[in-house]
């Protein structure tokens, strides 16, 4: 028996669960064309905005992302796009962006990588009455991302984050 293709378009929009599975299929298929490509595909953001829908990828590689490489990264990733994404999605903006001094950090891997830097995290879920929090990242602890702030840890779940970025020193 042929299994019905879930479309992402099923979802709607309005759904807080719509971007989650857009992310998810422009991860999956924008991954391999930028590693292939020599890129880390570092984040993917779907959001409205007051401009419309944008679809944000950030990408990275060793000595840093030109404006040549957001380019051709955006050509293919587009191409792609419009052939596995749904018209019922509606129209949206593609930019393609290098992750920046407040780079966005959302994996395991990049929780540890970043140890030791300085970041800003937003929770879903209120812990202690709070959903915003700052200080040095200390790393995954039993996976959760662990959080120094002056003499205290905090550790927050993974699937509590909605956004965590660096700061600035």
């Amino acid at each position: 028996m042929k299994q019905k293709k879930k479309n992402i378009a099923d979802a709607s929009l309005s759904s807080p669960v719509a971007p989650a599975v857009v992310v998810e299929a422009v991860r999956r298929h924008a991954e391999p064309l930028c590693t292939d490509a020599g890129y880390d595909l570092v984040h993917c953001e779907f959001q409205r905005e007051p401009g419309g829908t944008t679809l944000r990828l950030y990408i990275d590689k060793p000595g840093g992302v030109s404006l040549e490489d957001c380019v051709e990264i955006s050509r293919q990733v587009s191409d792609v796009l419009d052939a596995v994404l749904d018209e019922g999605l509606g129209p949206y903006n593609l930019e393609v962006s290098s992750p920046g001094t407040d780079r966005p950090i959302s994996r395991p891997a990049d929780f540890e990588r970043f140890t030791g830097y300085p970041v800003r995290i937003k929770v879903a879920t209120a812990i202690g009455g709070r959903k915003h929090f700052t200080g040095r990242l200390a790393g995954l602890v039993d996976g959760q991302v662990a959080l120094e702030q002056g003499d205290t840890t905090v550790t927050l779940a993974l699937e509590n984050i909605v956004r965590a970025r660096l700061v600035a020193d």
